[in-house]
């Protein structure tokens, strides 16, 4: 007797990501199948360690090439990953554990911190992270999430 798996739901290779944990605004991520690792951009990236426990303070800046909805984020450093960037060079970087949302999928996620300041995404979504959770269609953009709406000045 056959077993019929779970379908997974599609996603495009871009795509809003809800970091909940972290900040109230959906970060634009790029799906990136080629890379292991996800990756966060960490404006102002400090590692410290208190009795043992080490923890990154940083800022979450949502909106690319801009400051508007940042966010001063303090987690605990669960450890170090030796990541080879997209320029061919290893970096070692803190790995953060959090939640993320694509719509209505909610599942627990590894992420990198670093510098993607000349990168077009503040996130790269790698296959770790969406592996048994997502089908990627590689033609298709925001499946599962819409743009933010934007807030009006008051």
């Amino acid at each position: 007797m056959a077993t019929r798996k779970k379908s997974r739901p599609v996603i495009g290779w871009r795509e809003f990501v809800d970091l909940i944990d972290l900040i109230d605004r959906p970060i634009k991520a790029k799906i990136d199948t080629g890379a292991r690792t996800s990756a966060l951009h960490a404006f102002g990236l400090h590692i410290s360690e208190n009795d043992g426990v080490t923890t990154a303070t940083f800022e979450i800046h949502p909106e690319q090439r801009s400051g508007l909805h940042a966010r001063s984020v303090t987690c605990d450093v669960a450890g170090f990953r030796k990541v080879r960037s997209s320029n061919g060079k290893s970096e070692l970087r803190p790995v953060i554990e959090t939640t993320a949302r694509i719509g209505k999928v909610k599942w627990p996620i590894e992420i990198t911190l670093t510098s993607r300041d000349d990168m077009g995404f503040r996130m790269l979504l790698g296959r770790s992270a969406i592996r048994k959770q997502f089908l990627v269609h590689p033609s298709r953009s925001y499946v599962l999430s819409s743009k933010p709406e934007k807030e009006q000045p008051q």
